[in-house]
This record gives structure tokens, sequence and C-alpha cells, in this order.
């Protein structure tokens, strides 16, 4: 009896300490959820649930504080809000395959206490690639959700952004794409971002490395750091010799084009509350002095303003900022640097640039006059996209989503190129966690530009002419540079190659034709790689004056004057030929062969002759460019009989004919 009285006591204290063991881890994550470390609250909740997943654990996603969804999970029991909280913690860690179990969960449990986690559910089946479970969850939102607001908004942009994924990833240039991460010099543990050039030779960035790999608890704070470009390959990689505050975050930085002035970004993070301002630093040679916030006018009280970005030509200061008179969220801000690197009244880049969410991470590309940054308020492939606007500080286009590869369906952020005018992506770094479970990795981009293959061809007007050893000039529209000349082959077919389309003028020229040019646009797709230019015509030239032509294939009913239909296609040539030289006079002939009286021969190829104007005008042509006029036999081209006295049939042939001769051009 004691024994069972012992065992039962021993089960209950038991009992009693895995209730305060679970009691204390659920206290643990909600109040590190609660001061918004998710990074923690995470892994508490995870013991919460007895999983032993949480020593497969994320790191803590660097730079950016998020904040949980507005809406929170009413009257929920414990075990609900802790379901909803986790799969918060791992969202606003960015790992969708963490989170997305949990929202499942959440989606199984009382709709009216957890109405987003459909919605979260599908941004990040979206961020897994599973495209179609991410429509058909998103449809199921937009169908249960009512409330006009940022979600249901959201919801909708996300469907658009479903299909554009689908277009992109089919484009017809992908095999020009080139994307590598980085290698695991730059990429190791933590986060690592944000690449920008010094100089040359030097590239900087921002981590979360840990210094001392081999510590237990490994502290994870952002730091700049630097690494040597040499042959094509980033070496030595060390912490940059800028001094930082314990407990301050500091990175995301761009240099002055004499390199003597870095601008950068320090933060610092007081439970789920982020404060984040811009600071100089300049250079004494070996090291860079210790920052020095900037004025007030940039820094404003009670915002964040982050991620500086100074103009090659040192004129201007860009930055991102959630200050108020911007659209919403974060937007792109610039202000104008003086001759000391101070920086004048600050400027929203307005409509164009900014939504009402979160534009970051400005790049000013100078060599082809575009601003490059990120936005999640636009249609695009999800999450963070990579925009490029062309134009100059002050005035700029419509942005552009790049696209896929350069954009991926997860956070695309920080971007810098040192590619051409002609080829912003030629040489590109940035930065996406395309790849990780949760962090910002470094990636190398290029993008071979293919040849634009051009070509078309010569013909001639007038089908009956063939155009032998013609020429054809084309000529830059804008710049009137000769881009190619060449004869062209049997076919009238030429054919040349251009680093990108251009507005061009095509000439054609040939022995006997008329010289004749086309205007070729440009193509409404500027990336095309073909463009075939439409046909150039070239117009016989006008026959002379006096000129005699025989027209072939006019047939006449037996010793009569009506046309033979047969006869219509010859004489709609000469239709077509009246009609391209409106100012042309004709005389049409007759001749008959010596058959006959030489009476009955004149009346007989008047009469032929005036069926053949008869023809010409019933076909529009104007009766006063017309002349009718019988030879009769008259005028042979062959003997009617041989040398000998006998027939000659095949020469009379020939002499049964009609004729035209141009009387004015």
């Amino acid at each position: 009896m004691k024994k069972i009285f012992f065992a039962s006591m021993v089960f209950l204290v038991t009992c009693s300490v895995n209730a305060q063991f679970i009691y204390d881890y659920l206290k643990a994550a909600d109040n590190y959820y609660q001061k918004g470390d998710y990074f923690s609250a995470a892994q508490y909740y995870e013991k919460y649930f007895g999983s032993d997943k949480a020593k497969d654990r994320p790191e803590y996603k660097p730079y950016a504080v998020q904040t949980s969804s507005k809406k929170t999970a009413p009257a929920a029991t414990s075990r609900e809000t802790a379901i909803w909280r986790l799969a918060e913690s791992y969202r606003l860690l960015n790992y969708p395959a963490k989170a997305a179990p949990y929202y499942k969960q959440a989606m199984e449990l009382d709709k009216t206490k957890f109405p987003l986690a459909s919605y979260h559910y599908a941004t990040m089946q979206r961020a897994l690639e599973n495209y179609s479970d991410a429509e058909a969850h998103f449809k199921t939102f937009l169908a249960e959700y009512t409330t006009d607001d940022e979600y249901r908004k959201g919801a909708q942009t996300e469907l658009a952004n479903l299909q554009f994924i689908q277009a992109q990833l089919n484009k017809k240039d992908l095999k020009y794409y080139t994307v590598n991460k980085a290698p695991s010099v730059l990429n190791t543990v933590g986060a690592n971002y944000a690449p920008a050039w010094l100089n040359a030779t030097t590239l900087l960035f921002t981590s979360t490395r840990p210094e001392d790999s081999t510590a237990k608890d490994k502290i994870y704070t952002n730091k700049l750091y630097q690494a040597v470009y040499s042959e094509g390959t980033l070496a030595d990689i060390q912490k940059a010799t800028l001094p930082q505050d314990k407990d301050m975050h500091q990175g995301v930085v761009s240099a002055t084009p004499d390199g003597k002035t870095l601008f950068l970004t320090r933060w610092s993070v007081q439970g789920n509350k982020k404060t984040a301002a811009i600071y100089s630093s300049t250079s004494n040679g070996n090291a860079w002095s210790s920052p020095s916030l900037i004025g007030t006018d940039i820094n404003v009280a009670g915002a964040n303003t982050q991620q500086p970005f100074v103009t090659a030509d040192g004129k201007y200061l860009l930055y991102s900022s959630d200050r108020s008179g911007g659209l919403g969220g974060f937007d792109i801000w610039y202000a104008p640097l003086d001759g000391s690197g101070r920086p004048g009244a600050p400027v929203n880049m307005g409509d164009v640039i900014n939504t009402s969410r979160d534009e970051q991470a400005p790049f000013y590309h100078e060599a082809s006059k575009s601003l490059v940054f990120s936005s999640n308020g636009r249609v695009g492939m999800g999450g963070y996209d990579f925009f490029v606007s062309k134009g100059a500080v002050g005035s700029f286009a419509a942005p552009e989503n790049f696209g896929y590869p350069v954009n991926s369906v997860k956070d695309d952020i920080y971007f810098t190129s040192r590619g051409g005018a002609k080829n912003i992506l030629e040489e590109v770094m940035m930065s996406s966690d395309r790849e990780a479970a949760c962090c910002l990795e470094m990636f190398y981009l290029k993008k071979i530009r293919p040849l634009k293959q051009l070509g078309g061809r010569i013909v001639s007007c007038d089908p009956a002419k063939t155009i032998t050893g013609a020429t054809v000039t084309v000529v830059d529209a804008t710049t009137t540079k000769t881009l190619h000349t060449t004869t062209v082959g049997a076919d009238g077919g030429y054919t040349f190659t251009l680093e990108d389309h251009v507005a061009v003028k095509v000439k054609g020229d040939a022995q006997g034709f008329i010289t004749n040019t086309i205007d070729v646009a440009m193509p409404a797709d500027p990336e095309d790689e073909r463009m075939n230019y439409p046909d150039l015509c070239l117009q016989p030239e006008a026959p002379k004056v006096n000129e005699t032509f025989v027209v072939e294939n006019v047939y006449y009913d037996f010793n009569k004057a009506v046309l033979k239909p047969e006869s219509f296609p010859a004489l709609d040539e000469i239709v077509r030929m009246l009609t391209t030289y409106p100012e042309m006079v004709i005389e049409l002939s007759a001749h008959t062969d010596q058959i006959g009286s030489n009476s009955y021969n004149q009346k007989l190829s008047e009469a032929r002759a005036r069926s053949v104007v008869a023809y010409l005008i019933s076909k529009g042509i104007d009766e006063n460019r017309l002349a009718a006029k019988g030879y009769g036999e008259t005028m042979p081209i062959e003997p009617n009989k041989n040398p000998d006295g006998t027939d000659n049939p095949t020469g009379r042939e020939k002499n049964r004919r009609t004729e035209f001769k141009v009387l004015k051009n």
C-alpha cells in the first residue's frame, strides 16, 4: 500500500513539474513575442509544444525589425494563441517553411479568431513556390474576408503577382542570365547583404556573422565588413575599422566619390521598436572616424532613416525613411549635398517612385541613368522586388520590375552594378534570401545582351521585272550614322546585327529602278532578338519618250477586234504602269501580217487598237492619256515570207502584235 501511495505521489509531482515547465515555456515565449524578439519566442513556443524542432532554428532576420499582424486572436485558448504566434514569429523571421505548417493549423481553428490565417498561409506558399496552392488560398481569403483594408488589397495584389510570376518563369531570354550565390567566404553563418563598392578594389558589405564562431551563444550583431577584389575574386574578408557602440547595429553604407566620407545606417532595437538614423564617418587613410549623426533635416525625431546612397557625381544623398510627409511606409527621399558633403533640405521622390507601402535601398546607376530600388508595394514576384526607373534625380520615369531571375518570390533588396551604359545587368552584386531559410545572402548576377538579328528584302514593285544587284543602306534615324550597307542576295534579302534596336531609314538602289526609302520604328519589345523590316519596293524607272514596247500575250478573236480574256493580265500591267506614272501618255497600236488586203488590215488594226484603249479606260485610265493607232501590215518586224517566197508563219505571228509607245512622261 505504501508503495502504491509513493508511486502516486511521484507521478503527481512529475506532472506538476512538467506542467510548470510547460507554463514557463509559454510564459517565456509570450514575453519574447510581446517584446518583438521573435527568434527567442519561436524557440520557446516550440518547447511549449514539446517539439524537438527548436534545434532547427533560423538566424535573426537582419536590419529591419518587423511587427506582428494587427489582427490578433480574440478570445483564443492559450494553445490556439501559441499556434498563431509561432506562425507569426516564423513569418516575421522570414522563415516560410517553418511558418506555413502553423498557419495551416490556425486555419483549422475558429476563423473568427484568426481571420488572417489563410492570407499568411498563402503568402508562405507563394514564397515556397507552391503557386497553385497560394492562388487557391488567396481566393479563399478574399471570399471570406470582407473588410476593405490592407489585407484584402494585399490579397488582390498577390493574385496579380502570381500571374506575373508565371509569365516571368516563361520568359524567352532566361538563357542569357547567370545567377550565382557568392562563395561561403562572403556568405557565412548569419546574414550577409548590402554590397557597396568603396573603390575599384574594395567591397563593403553588412553582416551578422559572429566574431567568435566557437562561442556557444553566438551574438548576431550587424557590422560592416570589407573584402579585397582582385582578378575577379573577393578575398581577405575583414571587419571594417569603423568604431561601433555596444548594442548598436550598423551597416548599409555608401561612400562619396573620393572615398573619404562614408554614410551609414546605425540602429538599435528596444523590445519590438527599432530606431534607425544615418551617420557619417571620415577616413584618415587607415581607419574610419567614430560615426556622427548627420543633420536633423534628414534624421527626423520619431522616424527611421536608413540606407543612404551617394550619387556618383557627389551631388545627392538618396535614402529611405518612414517619416511623415510621405506616401506611407518607407519612401525614397533625396537631399542635395553641398561642397563639404552636408545634405540640404530633403525631397520626397513622389508617387512616381513611392507607394503606400515600402520602397527601400535606393541605388543610382550613373552609366545608364537608372534608379534601382526595392519595393513591396507593386505587382511583382512577391516580397521585395527590384525595380528600375530611367531618368535623373528629380525626374524619373515610371518604374519597371526587373523580373525573374533578377527577382525571386522572396525578398530581393540591396543592389549594386558595375555594368555599362547599355547593360546595367552586366555585372551585378545583390542580396536576397531566395536560397536561404531566413536570411539575406549575396549573389552575383550577369545578363548577356545578345546582338539583335535584323533583316529585310529589296523587291521590285513590278512583279514582271526582276531586280538584280540591288544595294541596301541602313541609317540610324536619329544620328544619321550608317549602320549597314551591302549588295543584296539573289532573293533580295539582307541581314545584319546591332547591339540595340534603333529607329532606322532603309534605302534601296538598283540599276533601272527608282531609289526608295522606308522608315522603320523600334519594335514594341526592345528586347526582341529578331526583327524583320518590311519589304522595300523599288519602282522600275519610267520608259523613255518614243520608246516602244511589244505587249505580249494580247489575243483577239480570229479576224475580229474583240479581246480574248487571256489578254486581260497583260493589259492590267499597262494599267498598273500608267497608275504608277500618272503623267505618262501613251499610244496603243495594233499591227497585222500581210494576209488580206491593205485596206482590210488597216481597218482591223485600228479597231483592235481602239479595243485595247477601251479596256484601259474601263479600268479607270483617263482617255486623254491614251491614243489608239492602227498600222495594218505596214510595220512588220519579221519577214512574212521566206527568201524563197514560201510562207513564214513564225514571222507573221510576230507581226500580229500590240504595242505601246511613250508619248509623254
